[in-house]
């Protein structure tokens, strides 16, 4: 149970203040889920971005011009736009001793200005303050106070990642009344190591990270930030340590085949494995064979083969009469493992089904079935696999493909489906070393490091987007010569809405050149539509699949050798790899396009530059991390990493150490949390939602 300690917490953000249904649903969509709505602690970890320094000048004079100003000044004169001149602004004229600066005002509302600003009244007035003429002038000031209501005018004005709907001053005013609705947590850290860091209470460090004291405060790496951050690595490094405490105590099944339906895979393969992916399955077999449950990690860059390592091993399991299971993050993928997987199985006799949530009545039924009895070897799904009514007759084994879309929650439920179930997770996301022990710091690795043969290289090429009809062009003889073509639309914002708006508005465009041989495909379609799209472009009725990033992970069509990504510089380096990754899979040769608006800042410049030199995943994963650690806060569609709300890996290396070390001292002290420290603990976990370790406590 949460403590109720955490309750307000976990409230819905309509319980905050001025939150109506509106905004809470604009919200929701910024910091919720599929599976719930906002809730005030997402807002709570919803840290400030950056700052807007409100300092007062003693006089306009001292203000700083081309940035924003803050003074004390009088209201002397309104100016109204000339007669006939209606499109003319309002202008308003304050001053002090040292020099005056006109206030102007577009579209103008007379009557409220009149109240607001009244000759001889005394106003504070903050905004960019500019030259015009010579003259200073300020356009739409930020904030006209009276002098009295100064104290609610912070000097340094957190600004926030915003969403549609709700603008900055609301989201500033709803995270600070979030922050306040924080109650003082018991400690949780240990005091000689609290002591030394010169951390201050949870509490207060939220407090100071929502009212930035400068603006070091808020661009810098401040002790509050730390002390939050070390929290969140110490909850994920407690609940691993649960994790793994429990996979050691509970033995696992050693599950050892023959060989012959491996053998029956391999032979009908249309090319011979890999070293690499013979390595692998050596590793992932051994563990199989051992009494001991397997908990491996098969790291392989994009169109390295992890998919059919993933077939010999499930058949491996199929050999000594059990089950297995391969669970992937999208129903796109789900099917396309599925259909790429029958073939392959029914060779060797295997039997394979699909199981999302889309399937019902009695297909559905059939499969829930088949599993159950064990006719069914292999359940290719979505996390439908792990819902309450499912159940298998003998499973052996876990597959989990794009690790980072889930949490060690989704495997540990995957994994409770049958009894000491071996996981293998796979992730094409190549990840820094320094990194893997962050994310997966309680898994063996294996790596797939270099790509099946036949594979051919790809061009890529940084084109700025004043050139879009030659792309076009190019496009359209690339289409005649019998090719197939993505065109990514860009990232909008953090807006799904407005991604699709984008990607229709593209398609709309080519179709009026290429006709029907154009299709589209983005995230809101329903599933149904999704299918058809993906389809016919697999079967080439389309020619070119105009899409938002839902083909980003693992759809293949050997076809597709060209690639254009629209504003390639607002995409994160590890989702151009991906995107690039979907062409270049049959004989022919292969374009990437990357389309971008000049001009461009220092770090995308570097991104498009590494693009061009290199189709090496780790060495791109090594370069992104370098590049996001020089401050470009990535969207989190772009991160890719984990849900670290305050973390950052990149930068917070020496905190992990220092988590990891200090969780598995804690665990071996205190197994069960039933002291002090570890009751605290229980509360860290809930409050990072990391709870889910805790019902290891009960289970143990």
């Amino acid at each position: 149970m949460r403590p109720s300690l955490l309750d307000p917490l976990f409230a819905p953000v309509t319980t905050l203040p001025g939150v109506g249904p509106k905004t809470a649903k604009a919200l929701d969509k910024l910091l919720g889920d599929e599976t719930r709505g906002a809730r005030v602690v997402d807002l709570l970890f919803h840290l400030p971005v950056g700052g807007i320094d409100r300092r007062p000048s003693p006089t306009i004079i001292d203000a700083p011009i081309g940035g924003i100003a803050t003074f004390s000044a009088r209201v002397t004169e309104h100016r109204p736009p000339p007669p006939g001149k209606g499109k003319a602004p309002y202008r308003i004229l304050v001053e002090d001793e040292t020099g005056d600066v006109t206030l102007v005002f577009f579209h103008a509302d007379v009557r409220h200005l009149l109240q607001t600003l009244p000759i001889g009244a005394y106003r504070i007035v903050s905004g960019k303050l500019e030259l015009w003429e010579g003259m200073r002038q300020m356009v739409h000031p930020d904030r006209l106070l009276d002098p009295a209501q100064a104290a609610t005018l912070p000097t340094i004005e957190p600004v926030y990642g915003l969403t549609e709907g709700v603008g900055p001053r609301v989201m500033a005013r709803i995270a600070a009344a979030a922050a306040e609705k924080c109650p003082a947590l018991p400690e949780w850290q240990d005091p000689a190591f609290l002591a030394r860091s010169g951390f201050l209470p949870f509490l207060e460090s939220v407090q100071a990270l929502h009212h930035p004291a400068d603006l070091k405060a808020v661009e810098g790496d401040t002790i509050a930030r730390r002390r939050v951050a070390y929290d969140e690595l110490l909850a994920s490094q407690v609940a691993l340590a649960l994790v793994r405490r429990q996979q050691k105590k509970s033995a696992g099944r050693a599950t050892a085949g023959d060989g012959r339906l491996r053998h029956a895979i391999a032979s009908a393969l249309p090319f011979t494995l890999t070293d690499g992916q013979r390595q692998a399955l050596a590793d992932i077999h051994a563990d199989m064979e051992k009494p001991e449950r397997m908990l491996r990690l098969l790291q392989g860059d994009v169109g390295s083969g992890k998919t059919v390592v993933a077939l010999m091993a499930m058949a491996a399991a199929a050999e000594a009469g059990r089950q297995s299971v391969l669970m992937a993050p999208t129903e796109i993928l789900a099917r396309q493992h599925a259909e790429r997987l029958a073939p392959l199985a029914q060779k060797a006799g295997l039997k394979l089904a699909l199981l999302t949530g889309r399937e019902k009545g009695p297909g559905r039924a059939r499969v829930l079935g088949g599993l159950a009895t064990g006719e069914i070897d292999i359940a290719v799904g979505t996390h439908a696999l792990f819902q309450e009514g499912v159940a298998f007759r003998d499973l052996a084994l876990a597959i989990v493909d794009e690790q980072h879309r889930f949490g060690v929650h989704q495997r540990l439920l995957l994994g409770s489906k049958g009894e000491a179930v071996d996981i293998l997770v796979m992730t094409a996301t190549p990840i820094p070393r320094t990194l893997s022990l962050t994310w997966f710091g309680d898994m063996d690795i294996s790596i797939l490091a270099e790509k099946p043969a036949g594979r051919q290289p790809i061009v890529t090429k940084a084109i700025s987007s004043e050139r879009h009809d030659e792309v076009v062009g190019a496009v359209g003889r690339a289409v005649d010569k019998g090719a197939q073509v993505y065109w990514v639309c860009p990232l909008v914002q953090e807006s799904d809405t407005l991604d699709v708006a984008a990607a229709q508005e593209r398609y709309d465009a080519l179709r009026e050149v290429f006709g029907d041989r154009v299709g589209l495909l983005h995230g809101q379609m329903p599933g149904r539509d999704k299918d058809a799209a993906m389809a016919a472009f697999v079967e080439g009725k389309t020619r070119i699949l105009v899409s938002t990033t839902v083909i980003e992970v693992g759809v293949d069509v050997p076809n597709a050798s060209v690639m254009v990504i629209e504003h390639a510089e607002r995409f994160g380096l590890a989702q151009l790899h991906q995107l690039r990754g979907r062409i270049g899979r049959g004989s022919a040769a292969s374009t990437c396009l990357l389309l971008y608006k000049g001009p461009l800042g220092p770090v995308a410049e570097a991104r498009l530059t590494i693009m061009r030199e290199t189709e090496d995943g780790f060495r791109i994963a090594e370069e992104d991390l370098r590049l996001r650690g020089e401050g470009e806060v990535l969207g989190t569609k772009q991160s890719g990493s984990p849900d670290w709300r305050v973390a950052r890996p990149e930068t917070d290396g020496d905190l992990l150490a220092a988590a990891r070390d200090d969780a598995r001292l804690l665990i071996e002290r205190d197994p069960q949390l039933d002291s002090e420290r570890g009751r605290a603990i229980r509360t860290l976990l809930y409050l990072f939602e990391r709870d889910v370790a805790i019902r290891l406590l009960r289970a143990g």
